[in-house]
């Protein structure tokens, strides 16, 4: 019994995948056995990686037992590697200018919450933007901390140039925020949106964008888009984020526990193995939504900046608590950034 399994002192093995845990989605009906190991025959399941069962997963470890020919082409869910995020690093070449490395436009912050724009743009400007042009309220602190950022009183469409936008964090919901959210959404360049943002959103006027969207909810604001208990979020991330991305027509970002980034495609969903508890911090999501914003304006598909930044910054998370773990903020996080990425492709960084 699932209790006495509890109870017990004994380690707990699970073969396959613990049981009560749903293999295809990651959702847990009712009780399931918390496994300190599970050892998995012929390929990883989508419930051993995507919470609540992941979390009851333990030791993962993988045993090939020559199922590799009947398993499906396409999968359902896939995990970025260290080798798969170098290869799509937007690296400088001898020939880049800032122009050429991507410009991204950052429309965030309020005199409420200034900081929140302080830290998209850091995620921006470490993430390998050649410029940040900033519009909105905190111009003062966002200069302050970054003298290379380009201000400019707004609206966004009269900013100068951008590869891309990043929109939302610490906007705030007032009249002047409505029509900034308006005036990056009528743009031609990829677009992504974030916390306020998000709370503001027109679903059809997404959906009929002809550039990429991005969005990066957490659970409680995927709850909102979609009209569903936070709870259900929470415990269908899978199903929810493929929920999102098609009703949408977007990529969406699943943040949490599990990061998960799907597309209206309908292809794989990617899974973040990276990341830290002490991820869980204020800010920290307005520093990927940065970083995000500056992978878009390089030049990578939505998909591919979506989960490439949410695996740098995971990487960064842990970089930053250090092998024991330990409390970080999101400003830390921010500055490891840079180390997160010497990690994932240490020659590329050589002269």
């Amino acid at each position: 019994r699932v209790d006495a399994a509890r109870e017990s002192r004994a380690a707990i093995v699970a073969v396959d995948l613990p049981s009560g845990v749903d293999a295809d989605t990651g959702q847990v009906a009712a009780a399931a056995v918390h496994a300190d190991a599970t050892v998995t025959f012929g390929t990883y399941k989508p419930g051993l990686l995507i919470d609540p069962a992941a979390e009851r997963t333990g030791a993962l470890r993988l045993i090939d037992i020559g199922l590799a020919p009947l398993l499906p082409a396409t999968p359902d869910v896939e995990a970025l590697q260290h080798a798969d995020v170098a290869e799509r690093l937007p690296m400088p070449a001898a020939e880049s200018d800032k122009y050429r490395r991507g410009v991204v436009g950052v429309v965030a912050g309020s005199a409420r919450y200034p900081g929140a724009a302080v830290l998209a743009v850091s995620g921006a400007l470490r993430g390998g933007a050649g410029a940040v042009r900033y519009v909105g309220p905190a111009a003062d602190a966002v200069i302050a901390r970054f003298p290379e950022t380009l201000v400019h009183a707004g609206p966004p469409s009269k900013a100068g140039r951008v590869q891309a936008w990043v929109v939302g964090p610490g906007l705030g919901d007032g009249a002047e925020a409505r029509q900034s959210l308006d005036d990056v959404v009528a743009s031609d360049v990829p677009v992504l949106v974030d916390a306020d943002g998000l709370r503001l959103l027109d679903r059809e006027r997404i959906r009929t964008r002809r550039a990429a969207t991005v969005l990066t909810p957490h659970a409680g604001e995927a709850a909102a888009l979609l009209g569903v208990p936070r709870a259900e979020v929470e415990a269908a991330r899978l199903t929810s984020v493929r929920r999102l991305a098609a009703e949408y027509g977007a990529t969406a970002l699943l943040k949490g526990s599990t990061t998960l980034v799907a597309d209206a495609a309908g292809g794989p969903v990617r899974v973040n193995p990276t990341g830290t508890g002490w991820l869980a911090t204020a800010g920290s999501g307005d520093v990927l939504s940065g970083l995000a914003g500056a992978f878009l304006a390089s030049g990578l598909e939505a998909r591919d900046a979506a989960s490439v930044a949410a695996y740098v910054h995971g990487l960064a998370g842990r970089l930053a608590a250090g092998r024991d773990g330990g409390p970080i903020g999101a400003s830390d996080v921010a500055v490891t950034l840079a180390t997160a990425w010497r990690d994932i492709a240490p020659t590329a960084w050589r002269p």
